[in-house]
Protein backbone atom coordinates (compact mmCIF):
# COMPACT_ATOMS: atom_id res chain seq x y z
CA UNK A 1 0.00 0.00 0.00
CA UNK A 2 1.46 3.39 -0.98
CA UNK A 3 2.34 5.90 1.70
CA UNK A 4 0.04 8.90 1.97
CA UNK A 5 0.20 12.10 3.98
CA UNK A 6 -2.92 11.03 5.89
CA UNK A 7 -5.09 8.00 6.44
CA UNK A 8 -8.15 10.25 6.13
CA UNK A 9 -8.71 13.68 4.65
CA UNK A 10 -12.14 15.14 5.42
CA UNK A 11 -13.56 17.97 3.33
CA UNK A 12 -16.02 19.90 5.50
CA UNK A 13 -16.01 20.40 9.27
CA UNK A 14 -19.71 20.36 10.02
CA UNK A 15 -21.34 18.07 12.56
CA UNK A 16 -20.77 14.90 10.52
CA UNK A 17 -17.27 15.78 9.37
CA UNK A 18 -16.15 16.71 12.87
CA UNK A 19 -17.48 13.47 14.37
CA UNK A 20 -15.96 11.31 11.65
CA UNK A 21 -12.58 13.04 11.89
CA UNK A 22 -12.40 13.03 15.68
CA UNK A 23 -13.42 9.39 16.09
CA UNK A 24 -11.16 8.24 13.25
CA UNK A 25 -8.24 9.97 14.97
CA UNK A 26 -9.21 8.31 18.25
CA UNK A 27 -8.99 4.96 16.45
CA UNK A 28 -5.39 5.80 15.54
CA UNK A 29 -5.82 7.25 12.05
CA UNK A 30 -3.79 10.21 10.81
CA UNK A 31 -6.51 12.73 10.00
CA UNK A 32 -6.76 16.17 8.42
CA UNK A 33 -9.85 18.26 7.76
CA UNK A 34 -10.37 21.28 5.51
CA UNK A 35 -13.09 23.85 6.16
CA UNK A 36 -13.42 27.01 4.07
CA UNK A 37 -15.92 28.68 6.41
CA UNK A 38 -16.04 28.04 10.15
CA UNK A 39 -15.68 24.81 12.10
CA UNK A 40 -19.09 23.59 13.24
CA UNK A 41 -20.99 23.67 9.98
CA UNK A 42 -24.53 24.77 9.20
CA UNK A 43 -26.16 23.52 12.40
CA UNK A 44 -23.79 25.21 14.81
CA UNK A 45 -22.88 28.34 12.86
CA UNK A 46 -25.93 29.31 10.79
CA UNK A 47 -28.70 26.82 11.51
CA UNK A 48 -30.20 24.80 14.35
CA UNK A 49 -28.30 26.31 17.26
CA UNK A 50 -28.60 30.07 16.59
CA UNK A 51 -32.14 29.47 15.29
CA UNK A 52 -33.18 27.82 18.57
CA UNK A 53 -31.71 30.77 20.49
CA UNK A 54 -33.89 33.14 18.44
CA UNK A 55 -36.88 30.89 19.14
CA UNK A 56 -36.21 31.22 22.87
CA UNK A 57 -36.04 34.99 22.47
CA UNK A 58 -39.27 35.07 20.48
CA UNK A 59 -41.18 33.08 23.10
CA UNK A 60 -40.74 35.91 25.62
CA UNK A 61 -43.18 38.04 23.62
CA UNK A 62 -46.15 35.86 24.57
CA UNK A 63 -44.70 34.86 27.93
CA UNK A 64 -44.51 38.49 29.02
CA UNK A 65 -48.05 39.06 27.81
CA UNK A 66 -49.30 35.95 29.62
CA UNK A 67 -47.45 36.95 32.79
CA UNK A 68 -50.07 39.62 33.53
CA UNK A 69 -52.68 36.91 34.00
CA UNK A 70 -50.39 35.30 36.56
CA UNK A 71 -50.17 38.49 38.59
CA UNK A 72 -47.03 40.04 37.14
CA UNK A 73 -47.01 43.67 36.03
CA UNK A 74 -44.01 44.50 33.82
CA UNK A 75 -43.65 48.16 32.93
CA UNK A 76 -41.74 49.72 30.02
CA UNK A 77 -40.90 46.36 28.45
CA UNK A 78 -38.93 46.76 25.22
CA UNK A 79 -37.09 44.44 22.84
CA UNK A 80 -33.56 45.04 21.51
CA UNK A 81 -32.91 42.93 18.41
CA UNK A 82 -29.28 43.96 18.09
CA UNK A 83 -28.57 42.85 21.66
CA UNK A 84 -30.12 39.44 21.07
CA UNK A 85 -28.43 39.07 17.68
CA UNK A 86 -25.00 39.89 19.08
CA UNK A 87 -25.44 37.61 22.09
CA UNK A 88 -26.41 34.74 19.79
CA UNK A 89 -23.48 35.36 17.45
CA UNK A 90 -21.16 35.56 20.45
CA UNK A 91 -22.24 32.10 21.54
CA UNK A 92 -21.76 30.84 17.99
CA UNK A 93 -18.16 32.11 18.25
CA UNK A 94 -17.80 30.16 21.49
CA UNK A 95 -19.08 26.96 19.89
CA UNK A 96 -16.83 27.44 16.88
CA UNK A 97 -13.90 27.56 19.30
CA UNK A 98 -15.06 24.45 21.14
CA UNK A 99 -15.42 22.42 17.92
CA UNK A 100 -12.01 23.60 16.76
CA UNK A 101 -10.43 22.67 20.10
CA UNK A 102 -12.11 19.26 20.04
CA UNK A 103 -10.49 18.44 16.71
CA UNK A 104 -7.11 19.73 17.80
CA UNK A 105 -7.25 17.77 21.05
CA UNK A 106 -7.92 14.62 19.02
CA UNK A 107 -4.82 15.27 16.94
CA UNK A 108 -6.68 16.28 13.77
CA UNK A 109 -4.86 18.79 11.56
CA UNK A 110 -7.16 21.62 10.42
CA UNK A 111 -6.80 23.58 7.21
CA UNK A 112 -8.97 26.71 7.25
CA UNK A 113 -9.34 26.83 3.48
CA UNK A 114 -11.13 25.19 0.60
CA UNK A 115 -10.06 21.74 -0.56
CA UNK A 116 -10.73 20.20 -3.97
CA UNK A 117 -10.22 16.61 -5.06
CA UNK A 118 -7.71 16.81 -7.91
CA UNK A 119 -6.71 13.20 -8.43
CA UNK A 120 -6.81 9.71 -6.97
CA UNK A 121 -6.08 10.05 -3.24
CA UNK A 122 -5.19 13.73 -3.78
CA UNK A 123 -6.69 17.03 -2.66
CA UNK A 124 -5.47 20.52 -3.46
CA UNK A 125 -5.95 23.35 -0.98
CA UNK A 126 -6.86 26.86 -2.12
CA UNK A 127 -3.29 27.88 -1.23
CA UNK A 128 -2.09 25.50 -3.92
CA UNK A 129 -0.67 22.96 -1.50
CA UNK A 130 -1.41 19.34 -2.36
CA UNK A 131 -2.14 16.59 0.17
CA UNK A 132 -2.63 12.86 -0.26
CA UNK A 133 -4.79 10.49 1.76
CA UNK A 134 -5.69 6.82 1.72
CA UNK A 135 -9.34 7.80 2.05
CA UNK A 136 -11.20 11.03 1.39
CA UNK A 137 -14.44 11.86 3.16
CA UNK A 138 -16.74 14.49 1.65
CA UNK A 139 -18.90 16.18 4.30
CA UNK A 140 -19.64 19.51 2.63
CA UNK A 141 -23.32 19.63 3.62
CA UNK A 142 -25.99 21.60 1.79
CA UNK A 143 -26.92 25.23 1.21
CA UNK A 144 -30.21 27.13 0.84
CA UNK A 145 -31.83 26.88 -2.57
CA UNK A 146 -32.57 30.22 -4.22
CA UNK A 147 -35.15 30.13 -7.03
CA UNK A 148 -34.14 31.86 -10.25
CA UNK A 149 -36.31 34.75 -11.47
CA UNK A 150 -35.89 38.51 -12.08
CA UNK A 151 -34.83 40.22 -8.85
CA UNK A 152 -34.10 37.03 -6.89
CA UNK A 153 -30.78 38.57 -5.79
CA UNK A 154 -32.76 41.04 -3.65
CA UNK A 155 -33.83 38.28 -1.25
CA UNK A 156 -31.94 36.65 1.60
CA UNK A 157 -31.73 33.14 3.05
CA UNK A 158 -31.63 31.82 6.59
CA UNK A 159 -27.84 32.30 6.46
CA UNK A 160 -28.22 36.08 6.36
CA UNK A 161 -31.23 36.25 8.70
CA UNK A 162 -28.96 35.90 11.73
CA UNK A 163 -27.04 39.04 10.77
CA UNK A 164 -29.84 41.52 10.02
CA UNK A 165 -29.29 45.07 11.26
CA UNK A 166 -32.94 45.36 12.27
CA UNK A 167 -36.10 43.29 12.34
CA UNK A 168 -38.00 43.98 9.09
CA UNK A 169 -41.40 45.59 9.54
CA UNK A 170 -42.84 43.37 6.79
CA UNK A 171 -41.30 40.08 5.71
CA UNK A 172 -42.27 37.67 2.96
CA UNK A 173 -41.07 34.09 3.47
CA UNK A 174 -40.97 31.76 0.48
CA UNK A 175 -41.72 28.15 1.34
CA UNK A 176 -43.70 26.34 4.01
CA UNK A 177 -41.16 23.79 5.24
CA UNK A 178 -39.63 23.71 8.69
CA UNK A 179 -37.25 26.65 8.11
CA UNK A 180 -40.05 28.83 6.75
CA UNK A 181 -42.41 28.08 9.64
CA UNK A 182 -39.70 28.53 12.25
CA UNK A 183 -38.66 31.95 10.96
CA UNK A 184 -42.31 32.91 10.50
CA UNK A 185 -42.85 32.37 14.22
CA UNK A 186 -39.64 34.19 15.13
CA UNK A 187 -40.29 37.28 13.02
CA UNK A 188 -43.95 37.42 14.00
CA UNK A 189 -43.16 37.38 17.70
CA UNK A 190 -40.56 40.12 17.16
CA UNK A 191 -43.26 42.31 15.62
CA UNK A 192 -42.98 41.75 11.87
CA UNK A 193 -45.96 41.42 9.58
CA UNK A 194 -45.30 37.95 8.14
CA UNK A 195 -46.59 36.48 4.88
CA UNK A 196 -45.70 32.99 3.65
CA UNK A 197 -46.07 31.98 0.01
CA UNK A 198 -45.87 28.51 -1.47
CA UNK A 199 -46.35 26.83 -4.82
CA UNK A 200 -48.82 24.31 -3.35
CA UNK A 201 -51.46 24.55 -0.65
CA UNK A 202 -49.61 22.39 1.88
CA UNK A 203 -47.12 23.14 4.61
CA UNK A 204 -44.62 20.83 6.29
CA UNK A 205 -44.88 18.07 3.73
CA UNK A 206 -44.10 14.72 5.32
CA UNK A 207 -45.61 15.50 8.71
CA UNK A 208 -48.96 14.15 9.86
CA UNK A 209 -51.85 16.03 8.32
CA UNK A 210 -53.51 16.72 11.66
CA UNK A 211 -50.43 18.56 12.93
CA UNK A 212 -50.04 20.51 9.70
CA UNK A 213 -53.66 21.63 9.83
CA UNK A 214 -53.38 22.61 13.48
CA UNK A 215 -50.23 24.70 12.91
CA UNK A 216 -51.85 26.45 9.95
CA UNK A 217 -54.94 27.22 12.03
CA UNK A 218 -52.90 28.60 14.94
CA UNK A 219 -50.60 30.60 12.66
CA UNK A 220 -53.53 32.27 10.92
CA UNK A 221 -55.13 32.99 14.30
CA UNK A 222 -51.90 34.70 15.37
CA UNK A 223 -51.98 36.94 12.31
CA UNK A 224 -49.59 35.23 9.91
CA UNK A 225 -50.79 35.38 6.29
CA UNK A 226 -50.50 32.58 3.74
CA UNK A 227 -50.60 32.80 -0.03
CA UNK A 228 -50.89 29.37 -1.58
CA UNK A 229 -50.50 28.36 -5.24
CA UNK A 230 -48.14 31.28 -5.73
CA UNK A 231 -44.90 31.37 -7.69
CA UNK A 232 -42.48 34.27 -7.95
CA UNK A 233 -42.57 36.43 -11.06
CA UNK A 234 -40.26 39.25 -9.98
CA UNK A 235 -38.90 41.35 -7.13
CA UNK A 236 -38.32 45.06 -7.70
CA UNK A 237 -36.90 47.70 -5.39
CA UNK A 238 -39.22 50.69 -5.06
CA UNK A 239 -38.20 54.33 -4.81
CA UNK A 240 -39.01 54.14 -1.09
CA UNK A 241 -36.53 51.31 -0.64
CA UNK A 242 -39.17 48.59 -0.23
CA UNK A 243 -39.42 45.36 -2.22
CA UNK A 244 -42.37 44.91 -4.56
CA UNK A 245 -42.98 41.19 -5.11
CA UNK A 246 -45.08 39.97 -8.03
CA UNK A 247 -46.40 36.42 -8.01
CA UNK A 248 -48.83 34.21 -9.84
CA UNK A 249 -52.41 33.98 -8.62
CA UNK A 250 -52.21 36.91 -6.22
CA UNK A 251 -51.84 40.67 -6.17
CA UNK A 252 -48.31 42.08 -5.75
CA UNK A 253 -47.15 42.73 -2.21
CA UNK A 254 -44.69 45.27 -0.80
CA UNK A 255 -42.38 44.12 1.96
CA UNK A 256 -39.08 45.10 3.55
CA UNK A 257 -37.45 41.68 3.34
CA UNK A 258 -37.86 38.50 1.29
CA UNK A 259 -36.52 35.32 2.89
CA UNK A 260 -36.08 32.24 0.72
CA UNK A 261 -36.76 29.00 2.60
CA UNK A 262 -37.33 26.84 -0.43
CA UNK A 263 -35.25 23.81 0.46
CA UNK A 264 -31.55 22.99 0.50
CA UNK A 265 -29.26 21.59 -2.19
CA UNK A 266 -26.09 19.48 -1.74
CA UNK A 267 -22.76 21.34 -1.84
CA UNK A 268 -21.08 19.39 -4.64
CA UNK A 269 -19.89 22.17 -6.95
CA UNK A 270 -16.17 22.75 -7.05
CA UNK A 271 -15.31 19.70 -4.95
CA UNK A 272 -13.88 17.81 -7.95
CA UNK A 273 -16.29 14.91 -7.72
CA UNK A 274 -17.30 14.44 -11.33
CA UNK A 275 -13.74 14.84 -12.56
CA UNK A 276 -12.67 11.80 -10.56
CA UNK A 277 -15.77 9.76 -11.36
CA UNK A 278 -17.91 10.13 -8.24
CA UNK A 279 -21.53 9.48 -9.23
CA UNK A 280 -24.28 11.94 -8.32
CA UNK A 281 -27.98 11.09 -8.12
CA UNK A 282 -30.92 12.82 -9.77
CA UNK A 283 -30.91 15.48 -7.01
CA UNK A 284 -27.20 16.19 -7.51
CA UNK A 285 -26.30 14.48 -4.25
CA UNK A 286 -23.44 12.02 -3.85
CA UNK A 287 -24.64 8.47 -4.37
CA UNK A 288 -23.33 6.20 -1.59
CA UNK A 289 -23.86 2.66 -0.31
CA UNK A 290 -24.89 1.65 3.20
CA UNK A 291 -21.30 2.21 4.39
CA UNK A 292 -21.23 5.77 2.95
CA UNK A 293 -18.83 4.72 0.17
CA UNK A 294 -19.21 6.48 -3.18
CA UNK A 295 -18.73 4.98 -6.63
CA UNK A 296 -14.99 5.61 -6.19
CA UNK A 297 -13.65 3.06 -3.72
CA UNK A 298 -11.52 5.39 -1.58
CA UNK A 299 -14.00 8.29 -1.47
CA UNK A 300 -16.82 8.40 1.07
CA UNK A 301 -19.56 10.93 1.84
CA UNK A 302 -21.82 11.61 4.80
CA UNK A 303 -24.43 14.15 5.86
CA UNK A 304 -26.57 16.47 3.78
CA UNK A 305 -24.32 16.22 0.72
CA UNK A 306 -25.72 12.67 0.32
CA UNK A 307 -29.34 13.85 0.74
CA UNK A 308 -30.33 10.75 2.68
CA UNK A 309 -31.91 12.35 5.75
CA UNK A 310 -31.04 16.03 6.21
CA UNK A 311 -30.79 16.10 9.99
CA UNK A 312 -27.75 16.93 12.10
CA UNK A 313 -28.04 13.89 14.41
CA UNK A 314 -28.19 11.65 11.34
CA UNK A 315 -24.99 13.17 9.93
CA UNK A 316 -23.31 12.61 13.29
CA UNK A 317 -24.35 8.96 13.32
CA UNK A 318 -23.13 8.53 9.77
CA UNK A 319 -19.78 10.02 10.79
CA UNK A 320 -19.55 7.69 13.78
CA UNK A 321 -20.46 4.63 11.71
CA UNK A 322 -17.91 5.55 9.04
CA UNK A 323 -15.08 5.99 11.56
CA UNK A 324 -15.92 2.83 13.50
CA UNK A 325 -16.27 0.75 10.33
CA UNK A 326 -13.21 1.98 8.45
CA UNK A 327 -10.76 2.63 11.29
CA UNK A 328 -12.25 1.09 14.44
CA UNK A 329 -12.71 -2.56 13.45
CA UNK A 330 -16.37 -2.23 14.45
CA UNK A 331 -18.43 -2.31 11.26
CA UNK A 332 -21.99 -1.06 11.54
CA UNK A 333 -24.47 1.01 9.57
CA UNK A 334 -27.02 3.69 10.39
CA UNK A 335 -30.64 2.67 10.94
CA UNK A 336 -32.77 5.22 9.11
CA UNK A 337 -36.10 3.91 10.38
CA UNK A 338 -38.15 5.65 13.03
CA UNK A 339 -36.10 8.87 13.16
CA UNK A 340 -37.72 11.54 15.37
CA UNK A 341 -37.78 15.14 14.20
CA UNK A 342 -39.14 18.48 15.32
CA UNK A 343 -40.16 21.85 13.92
CA UNK A 344 -39.49 24.75 16.28
CA UNK A 345 -42.45 26.69 15.02
CA UNK A 346 -44.74 28.67 17.29
CA UNK A 347 -46.00 26.39 18.83
CA UNK A 348 -43.49 23.62 18.08
CA UNK A 349 -44.38 20.20 16.75
CA UNK A 350 -42.60 16.86 16.80
CA UNK A 351 -43.01 13.49 15.15
CA UNK A 352 -41.64 9.97 15.02
CA UNK A 353 -42.60 6.97 12.94
CA UNK A 354 -45.46 6.69 10.45
CA UNK A 355 -48.10 9.34 9.83
CA UNK A 356 -51.71 8.19 9.85
CA UNK A 357 -51.80 8.17 6.04
CA UNK A 358 -48.54 6.23 5.79
CA UNK A 359 -49.74 3.70 8.36
CA UNK A 360 -53.02 3.10 6.54
CA UNK A 361 -51.20 2.63 3.24
CA UNK A 362 -48.63 0.30 4.83
CA UNK A 363 -50.64 -1.64 7.41
CA UNK A 364 -54.19 -1.23 6.22
CA UNK A 365 -55.79 -1.64 9.63
CA UNK A 366 -54.73 1.00 12.17
CA UNK A 367 -56.00 2.42 15.43
CA UNK A 368 -55.66 6.14 16.07
CA UNK A 369 -55.70 7.69 19.55
CA UNK A 370 -55.82 11.44 20.13
CA UNK A 371 -55.88 14.06 22.83
CA UNK A 372 -56.96 17.57 21.84
CA UNK A 373 -56.58 19.86 24.84
CA UNK A 374 -55.75 23.36 26.02
CA UNK A 375 -52.59 23.45 28.17
CA UNK A 376 -53.15 24.62 31.73
CA UNK A 377 -50.91 27.64 31.24
CA UNK A 378 -52.99 28.76 28.26
CA UNK A 379 -56.19 28.46 30.28
CA UNK A 380 -54.97 30.84 33.00
CA UNK A 381 -53.47 33.15 30.36
CA UNK A 382 -56.80 33.29 28.49
CA UNK A 383 -55.01 32.04 25.39
CA UNK A 384 -57.28 29.96 23.20
CA UNK A 385 -54.56 27.78 21.70
CA UNK A 386 -54.97 24.01 21.78
CA UNK A 387 -52.41 21.21 21.68
CA UNK A 388 -52.85 17.94 19.83
CA UNK A 389 -51.22 14.58 20.62
CA UNK A 390 -51.75 11.67 18.28
CA UNK A 391 -50.72 8.00 18.49
CA UNK A 392 -50.89 5.62 15.51
CA UNK A 393 -51.01 1.88 16.26
CA UNK A 394 -51.12 -1.34 14.31
CA UNK A 395 -54.66 -2.45 15.10
CA UNK A 396 -53.74 -6.14 15.00
CA UNK A 397 -50.82 -6.02 17.44
CA UNK A 398 -51.30 -2.74 19.30
CA UNK A 399 -47.72 -1.76 18.43
CA UNK A 400 -47.18 2.00 18.33
CA UNK A 401 -45.94 2.84 14.84
CA UNK A 402 -46.21 6.63 14.96
CA UNK A 403 -46.42 9.48 17.44
CA UNK A 404 -47.18 13.09 16.58
CA UNK A 405 -47.72 16.16 18.74
CA UNK A 406 -48.00 19.92 18.54
CA UNK A 407 -47.89 22.14 21.59
CA UNK A 408 -45.53 23.66 24.16
CA UNK A 409 -42.36 21.58 24.71
CA UNK A 410 -43.48 18.96 22.17
CA UNK A 411 -39.89 18.29 20.97
CA UNK A 412 -38.68 17.76 24.56
CA UNK A 413 -41.50 15.31 25.26
CA UNK A 414 -41.07 13.55 21.93
CA UNK A 415 -37.42 12.67 22.55
CA UNK A 416 -38.43 10.34 25.38
CA UNK A 417 -41.53 9.06 23.57
CA UNK A 418 -39.43 8.25 20.50
CA UNK A 419 -37.46 5.72 22.56
CA UNK A 420 -40.70 3.85 23.27
CA UNK A 421 -41.76 3.90 19.62
CA UNK A 422 -38.32 2.79 18.44
CA UNK A 423 -38.38 -0.05 21.01
CA UNK A 424 -41.66 -1.32 19.57
CA UNK A 425 -43.81 -0.78 22.65
CA UNK A 426 -47.57 -1.14 22.45
CA UNK A 427 -50.53 1.01 23.38
CA UNK A 428 -50.99 -1.31 26.37
CA UNK A 429 -47.49 -0.45 27.58
CA UNK A 430 -48.37 3.24 27.53
CA UNK A 431 -51.71 2.56 29.26
CA UNK A 432 -49.93 0.59 31.99
CA UNK A 433 -47.70 3.57 32.83
CA UNK A 434 -48.86 5.85 35.64
CA UNK A 435 -49.30 9.47 34.61
CA UNK A 436 -47.26 12.34 36.05
CA UNK A 437 -49.92 14.86 37.02
CA UNK A 438 -50.38 17.67 36.20
CA UNK A 439 -48.29 17.70 33.04
CA UNK A 440 -48.94 17.91 29.33
CA UNK A 441 -46.87 14.75 28.80
CA UNK A 442 -49.35 12.70 30.85
CA UNK A 443 -51.68 12.84 27.87
CA UNK A 444 -49.44 10.22 26.22
CA UNK A 445 -50.53 7.57 28.73
CA UNK A 446 -54.17 8.69 28.75
CA UNK A 447 -54.88 8.72 25.01
CA UNK A 448 -58.32 7.56 23.90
Amino acid sequence: MPEFDYDLFTIGAGSGGVRASRVSAAHGARVAVAEEHRVGGTCVIRGCVPKKMLVYGAHFAEDLEDARHFGWEIENCTFDWVKLRDNVLSDVDRLNGIYTQTLQNAGVEIFHERATITGPHEVTLSSGEKKTAARILVATGARPHIPSFPGCELGITSNEAFHLDAIPRRVLIAGTGYIANEFAGIFHQFGSKVTLINRSDQLLRGYDESLRDRLLQISIMKGIDFRFHAEFQSIEKTSEGCLRVSMTGHEPIEVDCVLFATGRVPNVEGVGLEEIGVELDEKNAIRVDENSRSSVEHIYAIGDVTNRVQLTPVAIREGQAFADTVFGNNPHTVDYTCIPSAVFSHPPLASVGLTEAQARNTLGSVAVYESDFRPMKNVVAHRNERSLYKMICDEQTGKVVGMHMIGPDAPEIMQAAAVAVKAGLTKADFDATVAIHPTMAEELVLLK
